[in-house]
């Protein structure tokens, strides 16, 4: 495993980091977690050299930080830094953030976080954390141990990004940024702001969601193809982040042994500045045939879950935009049916907007509902 200086907090971690927020599950239910699984692979991970856990409170309907801080007994948890984040949307007043981060520290059954972060920071949650002394809370938290470093993860637009991480000597960000998402929220500008203030930089969303890799598409394939050097097209979209020498931790939310397995490989041979001009345009190319073809900028975050009306709304998004890379009409009708036995196809949507207020992507949720009726109903 490669190890990258973590900005001014002095530590190495390593170049891939373990997201905890995409376990294999029983019954399709997030909170039933496959226990034994989860925590062998995060244990296989650590023992090839995986020093960046991050986990937070709303992953797996609040599970995940209890199965990671079983996945760390045995001593594993002196192996690792550990990363969990304040649930941004529940803090009502000052006390709030002292008994969810003791909440967590309970969770996790440890007795400080390594690296705690403020959670999926828009205008409207900063503000919120301003004016709930959140500088005092950060203060006394570090002053008493329960937490090492501070740091906040992102989505909304860059200018807000920016009145953030200007307003306070923050240890780390977190952002979401890959090929496909270089002008995005916090985006290129974003990370190149941060690594010019000596900030760690943590990548989330590296594969889309696994949009990246997931049924690559035959065009898509042959400009991959193109290239003398044979790879995966998640070594290519990892490879393209970790060319980045401003990036220190790249999360990965791995639930299968071959992509763990992959994962680790490619973050074990990766250098900084390491592509060279050839694949870089390589990349650019592919970024481009894509841009033609997705219909919703859907990550698959499940923020925006559960839906009051029933409605799987990633689901949809994933069909949808699964038509749009593979244009196969029959193949979306079919699928919508089989949601719709199970109402939960976009037709059921009441348009309350609950969805689009806590959208990471700020995603028009309602009206893309509407054009994958359209779409099939047409």
């Amino acid at each position: 495993m490669l190890y990258r200086n973590f900005g001014k907090t002095g530590e190495k971690v390593s170049a891939l980091g373990f997201g905890c927020m995409r376990f294999q599950v029983e019954d399709n239910k997030q909170e039933k977690i496959i226990e034994d699984l989860a925590v062998e692979q995060l244990r296989y991970a650590i023992d090839n050299g995986v020093n960046y856990i991050d986990t937070a409170y709303p992953y797996h309907s609040g599970m995940s930080e209890i199965l990671v801080g079983k996945a760390l007994k045995d001593g594993y948890r002196e192996k690792v830094y550990l990363a969990t984040k304040s649930p941004s949307w529940l803090i009502k007043n000052r006390e709030d953030l002292d008994k969810y981060l003791d909440e967590q520290l309970k969770k996790l059954d440890t007795d400080h976080i390594d690296f705690y972060l403020l959670h999926a920071l828009k205008k409207e949650y900063w503000d919120n954390y301003l004016e709930n002394d959140v500088f005092d809370f950060i203060k006394k938290a570090k002053e008493s141990g329960k937490i090492k470093y501070i740091g906040f993860s992102f989505h909304d637009e860059y200018k807000v990004f920016e009145e953030i991480i200007n307003s306070y000597e923050w240890d780390f960000c977190q952002i979401q940024y890959n090929f496909m998402d270089q002008d995005y929220q916090a985006g290129k500008k974003g990370l190149k702001l941060a690594a010019s203030k000596n900030i760690g930089v943590v990548i989330m969303e590296p594969l889309r969601g696994g949009s990246l890799t997931g049924n690559v598409p035959e065009d898509i394939k042959e400009i991959w193809d193109k290239s003398t050097v044979k790879r995966t097209p998640a070594e290519w979209a990892l490879k393209f982040l970790w060319n980045h020498p401003e990036i220190s931790v790249v999360l990965s939310g791995m639930n299968m042994w071959e992509h763990i397995k992959e994962n680790i490989k490619t973050a074990s041979e990766t250098l900084p500045e390491s592509l060279t001009e050839y694949e870089k345009n390589l990349i650019e190319e592919v970024r481009k045939a894509y841009t033609k073809k997705i219909k919703v900028n859907c990550t698959a975050c499940q923020y925006c879950m559960p839906c009051p009306a029933g409605v799987n709304i990633p689901l949809n998004f994933s069909v949808y935009n699964n038509y749009g890379v593979y244009g196969n009409k029959e193949r979306i009708i079919n699928q919508y049916k089989e949601m719709t036995l199970g109402k939960k196809s976009a037709e059921f949507c009441i348009e309350c907007g609950k969805c689009e207020s806590v959208c990471p992507q700020h995603i028009e949720i309602r009206s893309k509902l509407k054009e994958i009726v359209n779409l099939v109903k047409g």
